[in-house]
């Protein structure tokens, strides 16, 4: 009798659909595809073009005047959020990072009082002097924010250069607002 190993087939190698590299392409390119399909429904009825005026309060009584800013031949992100918004956390840190070098003013819309927000941004030391209460949500609205975090950065120029809704890296927001600078310097 021959043995139980001579009788075996030798074993075919997987073939490529059975790799875990390519089960993982598969799967992050299936998320791609999803988040592109989806995008158009985030970006909702969002503005274009000229960005509204805009003279606001922050927390702390500075005035903060997008058209001001904008005179000084800098971009500037305009960052709609939330406190009850879970997405928006993912953010926060990399909204506060970016205002040490950028223009930034920072809409929480429908999010309590002031001194809701004032608590939430000491809890999560957060700077005061550019968050704005959006109480009703109008701003939000003004630039057809949907959906939360909704970011709009601004060239000198003024115009609207860029828009994102739903979350994006602080990476992301930097080159974005370097481009705008870019676009602004073409006036």
């Amino acid at each position: 009798m021959k043995d139980d190993q001579t009788m075996k087939k030798p074993e075919q190698p997987p073939s490529i659909w059975q790799k875990s590299w390519m089960k993982n392409l598969l799967t992050v390119l299936l998320f791609v595809a999803i988040f592109m399909a989806l995008r158009p429904l985030m970006q909702g009825d969002v503005i274009e073009g000229q960005a509204p005026k805009l003279q606001l309060q922050s927390l702390n009584g500075e005035t903060l005047d997008l058209q001001a800013m904008n005179a000084q031949g800098e971009p500037v992100l305009i960052h709609i959020w939330a406190t009850w918004c879970p997405v928006c956390t993912f953010s926060r840190d990399g909204i506060e990072n970016i205002a040490a070098d950028h223009k930034v003013i920072s809409i929480a819309t429908q999010s309590g009082d002031d001194q809701q927000l004032l608590d939430y941004a000491a809890e999560h030391k957060m700077n005061t002097s550019l968050i704005v209460n959006d109480l009703d949500g109008a701003i939000a609205k003004q630039f057809g924010a949907k959906g939360v975090p909704a970011d709009f950065v601004i060239a000198p120029n003024g115009n609207i250069e860029f828009v994102e809704v739903g979350v994006t890296s602080s990476i992301g927001l930097r080159l974005r607002l370097w481009w705008a600078g870019l676009q602004g310097e073409d006036k």
